[in-house]
């Protein structure tokens, strides 16, 4: 998949297969998973891409080449990778946050994605992760940047524990994640939306309320009334000014919000109600991406059942199909995570 503007209609089109350089391998795709961010990038919203573009970093495969200095791959392995990938020699890498890394590699964005038949990874020994084997392609794929980023948003950002009031606003491919994982880890869910099927699902993900966002005269009331005093996490998973807003607003007082929805283009600088944070001592948090490292701590729970992101994945298309659905994303007319896979 390809396109040479922005807003350009992507094309379906023969290019060079990648080879890898000296410490990366090349991953032949077996499935990429279509997230909101590839719809920013496609927009001009993001600033590292550089035109002509082949999008796409949720992915899942096998490995095709390698380079010299890579040691820990061989062709023919499973593997997946973080969206964002560290370099392994940056101050930020040297403190295990490979996810902030300075000279961070983003397929995708940075360079060419997985849109395609196959696609170079640097940095291989460094943020290639081995998939187990009971983990199909097409599930392993839709982990890549919203389920990950919202493990590492609900676990390690948010520190959320038994019995704790989580809201999660927007329930996307991100608002999904996030629920199901805050559910594993026995939080009491409230699942915010517009959409009347995607707050069904969001039910039967884990959550134990649902709030129409349009059908209530006031959201953060609304969450404020079903947790008995506000939540004490709480996550914008759809990345709007509104859902931002409410989000800090919903807390009760030591609350944390995390922002896992991207903000950018005009929405860049949302209100915050700063008054609320200072008065409430309330913590705001990002979450961008996961570190390799940190994908074992996914691995048990998903291998223990506590985790079932097959649930997840909505339906599984090819190329063509994902070129439409691409351009189509803004409408949200789709639930659940959709799968490319090139190879149909």
């Amino acid at each position: 998949m390809y396109y040479e503007a922005f807003g350009q209609t992507p094309v379906i089109t023969d290019l060079p297969d990648p080879t890898p350089d000296d410490g990366g391998v090349v991953v032949k795709v077996m499935a990429t998973g279509l997230c909101r961010s590839d719809w920013h990038g496609w927009m001009g919203h993001d600033p590292d891409i550089a035109l002509p573009h082949v999008p796409g970093h949720e992915l899942a495969g096998v490995v095709v080449a390698t380079g010299r200095n890579v040691t820990r791959w061989k062709e023919g392995d499973r593997v997946t990778v973080p969206f964002v990938c560290g370099c392994g020699g940056c101050p930020q890498c040297d403190s295990g946050n490979h996810q902030v890394c300075d000279h961070q590699f983003q397929p995708g964005f940075t360079h060419w994605g997985s849109f395609a038949e196959y696609v170079a990874i640097r940095y291989a020994d460094v943020n290639l992760v081995r998939l187990p084997e009971s983990l199909d392609y097409a599930t392993a794929a839709s982990l890549g940047c919203r389920f990950v980023t919202s493990f590492r948003a609900v676990v390690d950002q948010a520190r959320t524990s038994a019995g704790q009031w989580v809201a999660v606003h927007g329930c996307g491919g991100v608002g999904l994640s996030a629920i199901m994982i805050a559910n594993a880890l026995g939080a009491n869910v409230i699942g915010i939306d517009i959409g009347e099927d995607k707050l069904k699902l969001a039910r039967e993900l884990g959550a134990v309320a649902v709030v129409n966002s349009t059908k209530v005269e006031d959201t953060v009331e609304a969450v404020k009334e079903i947790s008995g005093g506000g939540a004490h996490v709480s996550i914008d998973a759809l990345g709007n000014p509104a859902t931002c807003f409410n989000s800090v607003a919903n807390l009760r007082k030591r609350g944390r919000h995390v922002q896992v929805g991207l903000m950018l283009g005009e929405q860049a600088t949302p209100q915050i109600p700063m008054s609320s944070v200072i008065a409430n001592e309330l913590e705001i948090y990002g979450s961008h991406g996961i570190q390799a490292h940190r994908y074992d701590a996914m691995w048990s729970m998903i291998e223990h059942g506590r985790l079932d992101p097959r649930k997840l994945v909505g339906k599984t298309v090819n190329l063509e199909q994902g070129a439409a659905a691409l351009t189509d994303m803004d409408n949200f007319t789709a639930t659940g995570i959709t799968v490319i896979d090139p190879n149909i």
